[in-house]
């Protein structure tokens, strides 16, 4: 397996998040990463290679440019208002609401955060656009060596950070800039496969790859996630979203209660895996975030180590070119066993 690692993600180290009203610090950190590599280098999985420079023309399949525009200056523009804002991230104040336009770009910086982002818990750094466009190269790259048939079995992965999920075309969150996998699923349809299926097997839904993949029926989404009526992003994953127009029954949405388990939650699995198979697709991304662990800080399920091998084994059952995209997983010092575990459980039954 090819596993395309982002050398950039430390540059991205959010210093606080908000939460109940208190800057808290950040749940998602480098070490997240960092123990995944360690746990690749003490059990080899797979070939580590760094990414090439990210295709901005592909970036824009998915993401609007007004949207790119504002990550890539966002950290100037910061800074312009005051030096003394090197020592602070940037986190929103104010947000438009469904009734407010959202059609026009303030110049006021504030308002604009406010106008791409939807949490106040995602912090822009110094190096966030510096991070997540690596992250996206390692999507869009570990995708295309999937589709050139590169590797042993056809699968490869994306070990990244930040995550992507929950971002949408137009929108941050989640710890989320840029949608790595709804990424990698538009490169392997670019590179030639009718449909593709995105399997989202995160604690928290994935937001902005349904939001993405809504109303197109080239792109299956399915995801398993807590029940978004406790469960963060709240406001999407509900079971009756199943797409809209030319993507209706484009979506399976799967939300689980708190302290699910394993057993239930594999069962869960394997309807998504049915329908992926029912879709027709042609080539799989997951995105595997691995914050159901039992353990986790901010997820409430109680997934144990093992059960990583055996998602993996159910995954390869499909028998499909695969991409991997690193999502979630906050118990740091167990996020590189789960991660390795689901990549081992995935080639062992290849």
């Amino acid at each position: 397996m090819l596993i395309f690692h982002n050398p950039e993600h430390s540059l991205h180290a959010g210093r606080h998040e908000m939460f109940r009203g208190r800057l808290v610090p950040c749940h998602e950190t480098p070490a997240r990463l960092d123990h995944v590599l360690n746990e690749l280098q003490r059990r080899p999985l797979g070939d580590l290679r760094t990414p090439g420079a990210p295709d901005r023309a592909l970036l824009e399949r998915i993401h609007t440019p007004r949207y790119l525009d504002f990550l890539a200056r966002a950290w100037q523009d910061w800074i312009a208002l005051d030096p003394a804002h090197a020592e602070l991230d940037i986190l929103p104040s104010v947000w438009p609401n469904p009734a407010l336009r959202h059609d026009v770009a303030p110049l006021n910086f504030s308002a604009q955060v406010g106008l791409f982002t939807f949490d106040a818990g995602s912090p822009i750094t110094a190096g966030t656009w510096s991070a997540a466009q690596a992250g996206a190269a390692c999507a869009i790259d570990a995708a295309r060596a999937v589709a050139a048939g590169s590797g042993s079995p056809r699968a490869a992965m994306a070990l990244t950070r930040p995550p992507g999920h929950h971002a949408g075309a137009d929108f941050y969150g989640g710890y989320c800039f840029l949608n790595n996998s709804a990424l990698a699923a538009q490169a392997l349809r670019d590179a030639g496969a009718a449909r593709v299926a995105v399997v989202d097997v995160d604690y928290h839904h994935g937001n902005g790859t349904q939001s993405i993949f809504y109303e197109r029926a080239d792109v299956f989404t399915t995801s398993i996630h807590g029940d978004p009526r406790t469960e963060y992003p709240f406001y999407l994953g509900y079971a009756d979203e199943r797409g809209h127009g030319a993507g209706e029954g484009g979506n399976l949405n799967l939300p689980l209660p708190a302290g699910t388990g394993f057993d239930t939650w594999s069962a869960a699995l394997q309807q998504a895996l049915a329908a992926v198979q029912r879709h027709g697709a042609q080539a799989l991304v997951v995105a595997l975030g691995v914050d159901t662990f039992e353990g986790d800080p901010i997820s409430r399920f109680t997934l144990g180590s093992p059960d990583y091998l055996r998602i993996g084994a159910a995954l390869a059952a499909l028998r499909l070119p695969t991409v991997f995209v690193m999502e979630g997983g906050y118990a740091v010092a167990e996020v590189g066993v789960n991660v390795a575990n689901v990549l081992q459980g995935f080639l062992e039954a290849a």
